[in-house]
Formats: structure tokens, sequence, C-alpha cells
């Protein structure tokens, strides 16, 4: 099955769309201009609207069609955001918008209506500083922001019939002082999360009590390779069996992969792979075969056959897309 790729390229001020084939290779669909700094974007559970964050003033979401035969993209709207957005995602549902500023120190939930616009936001929420992702468990009950400056990850029963939230007890859980909690993704069995930390180079694992909805640490590993500078980790992604998580880090501009322990979630270190240049953002594609890393500074994409027993990362191909790609997102085309 081919896949379509979006990618966001903030200095062009434009998203690429890319064919991806079975075997690994990109191809040019076309080139969706925007009218601000298009960087994170999120894709609708059922696939058929994307949302891109513009960080330039005004800032907005812009909200875009997607044709499910060759993933093309048709502007529908673009709504105000309540600040510079570093992180979109939409709930399990998507009925709802969440946002996180990293400048603005506050996330947001807006609706989202049934023709894919985004209304003004029913919650706009202060956090400790630099707030840099915004996510829901997958029973789509418990909402959780890390907070990069405040070493937190914020915690918070979510209404999913009206978008409010309510902090959740305790109210956060700490990382490592100096830690720069980023960016937050949940197992698909639900049971546990991984959070990668920006400034100290490593990726976190929690147990995820459903009960409660909250997070309990149980391990750090390191993401960054030993002599390579001050630690940069960026965007975090699993394959959707659960088996493999990997970690872009930008100082070396590497791609770190870790094999998951599947009785006790552990990470299991497999490696580091040369990727593109200060990799921001990469993506995996639905059925886990293929992932997706593009470089700021390099201004291309490369994709990588992921080794289905051993988890490693063998590079298939490489295309130039805009100015500062960033943020990557991967869906089935029918």
């Amino acid at each position: 099955m081919a896949h379509a790729v979006y990618v966001s390229n903030a200095d062009s001020r434009e998203i690429s769309v890319l064919r991806l084939d079975d075997d690994g290779v990109l191809t040019f669909v076309e080139s969706q201009p925007v009218n601000g700094t298009v960087m994170p974007m999120a894709m609708s559970p059922d696939h058929r609207y994307l949302y891109a964050s513009l960080r330039s003033d005004p800032f907005a979401v812009a909200v875009f069609a997607t044709d499910p035969a060759t993933g093309r993209l048709t502007p529908l709207s673009t709504a105000p955001l309540p600040d510079n957005m570093a992180y979109l995602s939409t709930d399990r549902s998507g009925r709802f918008l969440l946002s996180a500023s990293y400048s603005g120190d506050k996330i947001a939930v807006n609706p989202i209506a049934p023709d894919g616009s985004v209304a003004p936001p029913v919650e706009v929420k202060s956090t400790p500083p630099h707030a840099h992702s915004i996510v829901t468990d997958l029973s789509n009950r418990y909402l959780f922001a890390a907070a990069l400056g405040g070493d937190v990850i914020l915690q918070y029963r979510f209404d999913a019939e009206t978008g409010r939230l309510t902090p959740n007890q305790p109210p956060h859980v700490e990382t490592a002082a100096g830690a720069g909690p980023r960016h937050l993704v949940f197992h698909p069995d639900g049971s546990l999360a991984y959070g990668t930390n920006e400034l100290d180079g490593t990726v976190n694992t929690y147990r995820f009590e459903s009960a409660t909805g909250t997070l309990s640490l149980i391990a750090s590993a390191a993401a960054m390779p030993s002599g390579d500078g001050p630690p940069w980790t960026s965007e975090l992604r699993l394959t959707p069996n659960g088996r493999y998580l990997y970690v872009a880090e930008r100082t070396s501009s590497t791609l770190t992969g870790f094999r998951i322990d599947p009785a006790a979630g552990l990470l299991e270190p497999l490696g580091h792979t040369p990727t593109e240049a200060r990799p921001r953002g990469f993506a995996i594609d639905p059925s886990g075969r293929f992932l997706v890393a593009a470089g700021q500074l390099s201004h291309g994409v490369t994709s990588y056959a992921i080794g289905p027993e051993t988890g490693s990362l063998t590079p298939r191909h490489r295309l130039a897309v805009g100015l500062d790609p960033n943020w990557v997102e991967i869906v089935d085309l029918r």
C-alpha cells in the first residue's frame, strides 16, 4: 500500500506532499503554500483533515482536506490560535484540537466542527515555562502536557464531551532537574508511555495507571551518542506494533533506536543511525515498515526501511523538499 507523506517547511512557508511507495521510494506530489511559518501538524483520526500551526503573527491553524487517493491538499479554513503553538494534536475522537505554546507557556483546547473547521477555544490554561506537547491517553479520558522549562509533565482529567480540563491528582509528574521534557507517546497497549527529554538527551519510560490517569517513572535511557556535544533531542515515535521506539537527536543528526521489552516495557538500545542534518521531525508509516526523517539544515527527507526482526534502519530514498522541514505526518492512501 502506498502512503501520503506531509512535510511542513517553515522558512519556505509550504507543505510538501509526497508519495511513499512499498519499495520506500519517495515521489513529489505537490507543494501547498501557507500564509505563515508552518511547523507542527496534526492529522484527524479519520485522516480526512490536516491541521497545521502557523507560528508567525497572526498565530493560527490552517485546515486542509486530504484526497484519500492522492494525498493532495485542499485549503478549507484558517482559525486563530491563542498563541504561537509549538505542538498540535487532536483528541482520540477528532472532536478537539489540542495545542501547546512553548513561548507563551500555555495549552489550549479548541472544538472541531464536523466540516473540520476549528472553533474558538473552550480551554486555555497557563503552564510552567515552555509547554512543548499535549496528548490524550488511548482511552481519551486523560490529557498530558510536557513543560520543558518546568521539568514536569502536567496531568489532567479530560472531558471528551466538552473538552474541559481538570487537574488530576497529583497534577504533574516531575522529571530529573534540567531534563527538559518535550514529547510524549503512549504504547499501543495503553499501559506505558515514553517521553523524550530535550536537554539531557534521555528518554523516560512511564507506567500509566488507567484507573487514576497518572504516570509513574520506571526508567530512563540515554538517546544521545556519546561525545557529540550538548544533547538536543526532538521527536520520538513508536512502531504501530509497539516493538520499537526511535528518538531524533539534533546535535549529532542521528536517529536512536530502542527495542521495547514486551514484559516490562523497558528500552534496549539498538544503536544510532546518521540521518538528515538537524532532524527535528520524523514519522513512521501506519504499517510500521518505513520511517521518514526531515532535516532542518539539509532541506531534505530520507526514507528508511525498518527491519521487522531487528529494528534496524536502512536508507531507501532521499528527496529535497522546502526550506527548514521540521514536521512529518504519514497516512495510508486508498
